[in-house]
């Protein structure tokens, strides 16, 4: 049950600061206009707000796992202290809630200065999320590399779920609507086709080196165990998404173009909003995945 319940947690948390950063960046290239760029400031404060509260209950399950305590009654707030102040997992923590203040600071502001410190600082939070995985046992210039290598993992995969969670909004918006709003959706798919191949590229490469640095070059740690069977979904998955990515750039925004042309353009977004949709779906199953495989190791049964 315990499992279980850091799984979830770990989703959420996941989730909820993917999500953060995501939507943050998506405001600097994929929408235009100042008041345009502050599109999402509502889904941003609720993540925001949520963000906190998941990490605070990610501290308090952690203490408890450490200390053996039953329940928060028990707990020891000695331990608290030290869990904060003297371990790894305690600093990123504090480093977290920092950039989330701050970041909570930039959204409440306007203007170029707060786009960017707010995508400075969810990126920051975001990156905090990497001391809670496998890299964190490393030692050494391991640790670093290994670290380093999860954020950009990390990042690239919040830029793209956070671009598919804006697309959702933006073809909610767009349902029944002018033909305006279809074209505002347009060039916001445009801009995001040109950051897709990086991003496509570096989650390719760093998912690759992330196994190799938890297992090394040998595939033999994947048959018959828990996190090979989890980690081959994932890699499943994570290849129905690249169908979608390309069904959506190559066939479905030309027949959008070509349907705006026309000015009819209703068909053309119920079928987009279909296959984002799924694809926004399939995001979201890697992405339990990950906090899965977060607690694995290959070596579990």
């Amino acid at each position: 049950m315990g499992g279980l319940i850091d799984i979830a947690l770990r989703f959420a948390l996941y989730l909820d600061l993917t999500l953060l950063f995501g939507l943050a960046l998506f405001g600097l290239y994929g929408l235009h206009g100042e008041q345009d760029r502050w599109r999402f400031r509502r889904p941003l404060t609720v993540t925001l707000g949520l963000s906190v509260l998941l990490s605070g209950g990610a501290l308090l399950r952690l203490a408890l796992s450490m200390s053996g305590a039953a329940s928060l009654a028990e707990l020891d707030p000695a331990l608290l202290s030290m869990l904060l102040l003297e371990t790894a997992a305690g600093h990123s923590w504090l480093l977290r809630l920092a950039a989330l203040l701050l970041a909570g600071v930039a959204l409440a502001g306007s203007g170029r200065f707060a786009r960017y410190s707010l995508a400075l600082c969810t990126a920051t939070a975001l990156a905090t999320l990497a001391w809670t995985g496998h890299g964190a046992m490393d030692d050494g210039a391991w640790r670093y590399l290994h670290l380093g290598n999860d954020i950009l993992h990390l990042l690239g995969a919040a830029a793209w779920l956070g671009a598919l969670a804006a697309f959702a909004l933006l073809l909610r918006d767009s349902a029944g609507a002018g033909e305006r709003q279809a074209r505002e959706l347009l060039e916001a798919l445009r801009g995001f086709a040109r950051l897709g191949t990086l991003i496509v590229v570096s989650l390719s490469l760093t998912g690759v080196f992330n196994y190799l640095l938890i297992a090394g070059p040998d595939l033999a740690p994947l048959s018959g165990s828990l996190y090979g069977l989890l980690l081959g979904l994932k890699v499943a998955v994570f290849a129905c998404m690249l169908v979608f990515a390309a069904l959506n750039r190559f066939h479905l925004v030309p027949q959008l173009q070509q349907a705006l042309h026309q000015g009819s353009p209703d068909v053309a977004l119920a079928a987009l909003r279909r296959s984002m949709f799924l694809e926004l779906a399939a995001a979201l199953l890697v992405l339990g995945l990950v906090a899965a495989l977060g607690i694995l190791s290959p070596n579990d049964a």
